[in-house]
């Protein structure tokens, strides 16, 4: 639905959502992503703006590609329309549309040229369970190990081949949260972007954690030009 402009009203061609994806959708690809989006979009009757092509899809950009298994509270879109419409039908409208798993958290526009979603990217943080048998000060010490390593290489086998880097260039931050005998909650702040991404589960294996991570929860994205203050 739209409107026409009226006094201290502007219109919006680019909106960009901050939402969550909670435990009901943490195994979806990013491909599944994209089009549950697409499909949500469309029955939600929104004037959106297609890309060029063959086969067009609806304008829709996710700033960070989630990986299978993991939640998130710090997920960011940015989704194009081609007439104006006032915020709330707008927000209203995808609301109805959205699965189980899917909460918006918040919305604002941005200006159609600004430079894409994904190359704003910069950091992320997340929360990570992970099992152990390690005692505290082992993993506090493991934890400053690695942070006061110059590099740490490190090798990570794809469909591809094996991929070979420097997993403490990606890794700016890590902190242990709460132990208590079999389980420790680690913060982690990572690289994530063009750059490189840092994968929670390779810097639990780099710290000696035997064990596949239990949970692992995205709490924020930073873009370029945001404040770059923890959040944990």
């Amino acid at each position: 639905m739209t409107r026409s402009a009226s006094p201290g009203w502007n219109p919006i061609l680019r909106w960009r959502l901050k939402f969550s994806r909670g435990e009901e959708l943490k195994y979806i690809s990013h491909l599944d992503m994209m089009r549950l989006w697409e499909r949500a979009l469309r029955r939600a009757a929104l004037p959106l703006a297609y890309s060029q092509g063959f086969s067009p899809h609806p304008h829709i950009t996710l700033a960070s590609p989630l990986a299978v298994g993991v939640t998130s509270e710090a997920e960011v879109a940015d989704i194009y329309i081609t007439r104006p419409m006032a915020p709330d039908l707008f927000k209203a409208a995808i609301l109805a549309q959205m699965p189980r798993g899917i909460q918006l958290l918040s919305g604002n526009a941005v200006h159609p040229t600004a430079p894409s979603l994904p190359s704003l990217v910069q950091w992320a943080e997340y929360k990570v369970e992970v099992e152990s048998n390690l005692s505290q000060p082992a993993i506090e010490a493991a934890i400053q190990a690695l942070l006061s390593a110059e590099n740490f290489p490190w090798q990570h086998r794809r469909d591809t081949g094996v991929h070979s880097y420097d997993l403490r260039a990606l890794i700016l931050d890590i902190k242990l949260l709460q132990f208590q005998p079999g389980m420790a909650s680690l913060w982690m702040k990572v690289r994530c972007g063009n750059l490189g991404s840092g994968r929670p589960e390779q810097i639990t294996a780099a710290l000696g954690f035997t064990h596949q991570p239990h949970s692992i929860h995205r709490t924020r994205l930073i873009l370029i030009g945001e404040t770059d203050e923890s959040s944990k």
